[in-house]
């Protein structure tokens, strides 16, 4: 088709279709419009094929035709961005080959490297002081190109006009772990932004992580050989033309009214809870209270920030410990399909650097750049970490200040920077021996260390005890879903739910009643209270502060999803049942039988501690009558009359050992260090 004829048609399509977002364009004062690739191909499929396999000169032409509209003299150059292309003109970036060069194609990939934003020359004029002939030279190349001749046959010296400058960037994409077969390497490929791609607002939809969709045009790009001269080979590059993003956080994500008003109707329903928990997971039988409180975990608390600039988390995070084979890596899997974003990582393939940030070398810019990991690329969306007991410890400890703070320092080669991750964990782990041992202390049995503990809001144990009645039930269940590979249709498609949860998050930030802030308070006091008693040394702590922020969080959560933006005494008492559920199950003191949070927080409980004092006073005071060699029978005596059996000293005594506190020159006899 003649151009001038492809501007004419597509003047008459804008006409049409986009008269009117032409004129709001103007009045915003943008310079792009976005044409549905879907309309135009309705209205003239040869201008299309023109479009796929000339999109240089097609795109050329229509922006061209934008120009003879009578618009404000600043929106003159309107660019042309299009969108929802076929599914012909997908292609993966492992399949781009020479055929597809300067053709119009889409791809999906996730953000690997972004370089900063940085001025680029694109076409250069230049003027030949022989005979005044201008020449214009595009600047494809990193390498900034004169013209190497004249019409007039003058070589060199030509005089620079002007040149063109443009906002560029670049991005480096690789493929969607969804598309790869087997073992194979995800592909990466660089891409070229420039104008207003790279303008603040699309910038965050370029973020390292992100999973975007690009439309864009294929090109070549010389590659220099280090002797100065050209390689037989060429380097593939993507000039963007449309992006967007795929995986939003909850914040970008719309809300039609039709959906606020069935997410409205839903919140009225006498049996919210029961139908939010069943759409949850259907797959999975049982652990209904896990459910609830996922579901609370991804309403989430009330980020608050204080006046003198501290922030209060609102994030739950949430521990699951289970034998194996008791549904936890599917509550996992499902819940990564419910959140609107999230990451799924495990266990052993995991690293600190990959969890956090790294430093890598950057390709674009020669030097050292930023490489996002998990817990931050799943910033505002859900981190699920499988196997958490099989990552190693320093790997484990990178994740401390992540879960608390809410941010990663990195301060590394000459990088020092503090990455954003308001990130919700949902963890899973097995108990240290494989499997929980009933008749010993279940705390004894989490293999992880206290620091990391104390970070989680709610630890769920997860027991598989043979229960004939239960285990029927559940065979059924399983059997009939595998018979019939269908799930019993939940009264809430996931779909809605998700939405229901976004809504809750973006919309609704409830605020604490009176009678709600004196439940929580009488808990609290009560509960606190509990864990004085006379007779030992020491009073235990049956729950923290951090308890009772975890609880606030809890509260708030359960009022969201009621879509209340007042917590009611009722939610207060519901955060605690759940808290309570949690505590019975894992801070239980065994000798007490009072809650213990030291029994998680520390591993050691107030009535170990107490013994471990009574032990070393009965230490110091048998060193004056035996000297510094302290027989091990005679501590055994002296702690009986004092009403401790000769195990628990014992136990005492190798704990003493452990820590350096006591070694054993000789059998039978120790000395303090």
């Amino acid at each position: 088709m003649e151009v001038a004829e492809q501007i004419s048609k597509f003047q008459e399509f804008l006409e049409m279709h986009y008269h009117a977002k032409l004129l709001e364009i103007a009045r915003l004062g943008q310079k792009f419009i976005e044409i549905d690739f879907e309309e135009l191909s309705k209205f003239s499929p040869e201008l299309v094929d023109d479009l796929i396999e000339y999109p240089e000169e097609t795109i050329k032409a229509f922006e061209l035709s934008c120009s003879n509209f009578d618009l404000p003299n600043e929106t003159k150059e309107i660019r042309i961005r299009i969108f929802n292309l076929t599914a012909e003109q997908r292609i993966l970036i492992r399949n781009i080959r020479s055929t597809h060069i300067g053709k119009l194609i889409w791809f999906e990939g996730v953000v690997r490297q972004k370089s900063d934003v940085r001025p680029q020359v694109t076409s250069a004029r230049f003027e030949c002081p022989s005979c005044g002939n201008i020449i214009t030279v595009l600047q494809l190349d990193t390498k900034f190109k004169e013209p190497t001749r004249c019409g007039c046959g003058r070589k060199g010296k030509f005089r620079l006009l002007t040149k063109e400058l443009v906002d560029a960037q670049g991005l480096v994409l690789e493929e969607s772990t969804k598309d790869l077969d087997g073992g194979e390497q995800p592909k990466r490929i660089n891409v070229f932004l420039k104008n207003d791609l790279v303008s603040p607002i699309s910038e965050k939809r370029t973020n390292p992580g992100s999973s975007v969709r690009l439309s864009g045009i294929i090109k070549e790009v010389p590659i220099i050989l280090k002797s100065g001269g050209q390689s037989t080979k060429f380097d593939l590059i993507v000039e963007a033309n449309h992006v967007e993003a795929i995986q939003e956080d909850y914040t970008n994500i719309n809300i039609s009214e039709e959906e606020e008003k069935k997410i409205r109707e839903l919140s009225q329903d006498l049996k919210l809870m029961e139908k939010l928990t069943q759409a949850l997971a259907p797959g999975i039988f049982g652990h209904d209270r896990i459910k609830e409180a996922l579901l609370m975990q991804f309403a989430g608390g009330v980020t608050k920030t204080r006046d003198d600039g501290v922030k209060t988390r609102g994030d739950i995070h949430v521990l699951l410990i289970g034998d194996p084979g008791s549904g936890k890596s599917q509550l996992l899997k499902r819940a990564s399909v419910v959140a609107p974003k999230s990451r799924y990582v495990s266990g052993k393939g995991t690293s600190g650097a990959g969890l956090t940030a790294s430093v890598v070398k950057d390709e674009f810019l020669s030097g050292w750049s930023l490489e996002a990991g998990a817990i931050v690329l799943a910033n505002r969306g859900v981190l699920m970490i499988d196997e958490l007991d099989k990552m190693s410890d320093d790997d484990r400890s990178a994740m401390h200040e992540a879960l608390e703070q809410q941010t990663v320092s990195i301060s590394k080669a000459n990088i020092q920077a503090t990455l954003r991750c308001e990130t919700t964990v949902l963890a899973a782990a097995n108990p240290k021996f494989g499997r929980f041992d009933p008749y010993e202390n279940i705390a004894k049995q989490i293999d992880l260390p206290p620091a990391l503990i104390n970070r989680f809001d709610l630890i769920f144990t997860i027991k598989d005890v043979p229960n004939e009645e239960r285990d029927e039930r559940m065979a059924k269940f399983i059997l009939t879903m595998h018979k019939e590979k269908l799930t019993e249709e939940p009264e809430i498609p996931t779909d809605l739910l998700r939405k229901y949860l976004i809504y809750t998050r973006q919309k609704i930030s409830p605020i604490l009643t009176d009678a709600a802030l004196d439940e929580l308070k009488e808990y609290y006091v009560k509960i606190r209270s509990t864990g004085t008693s006379e007779e030992s040394a020491i009073k235990s702590v049956p729950i923290s502060p951090r308890q009772l922020e975890a609880l606030i969080r809890l509260s708030e959560a359960s009022a969201k999803l009621r879509l209340s933006d007042k917590i009611t005494k009722k939610d207060a008492k519901k955060a605690i049942a759940i808290l309570m559920y949690c505590l019975e199950q894992v801070g239980l003191d065994p000798e007490t039988g009072k809650i213990d949070i030291d029994k998680i927080t520390s591993g050691i409980t107030s009535s170990e501690r107490s013994k471990i004092i009574i032990v070393k006073e009965i230490i110091n005071e048998l060193e004056v009558k035996f000297g510094k060699m302290i027989p091990i029978e005679e501590i055994v005596k002296t702690a009986a009359e004092k009403n401790i059996d000769a195990d628990k000293v014992e136990e005492t005594i190798e704990k003493l050992k452990r820590t350096g506190d006591l070694f054993e020159p000789k059998p039978g006899k120790v000395q303090k260090i």
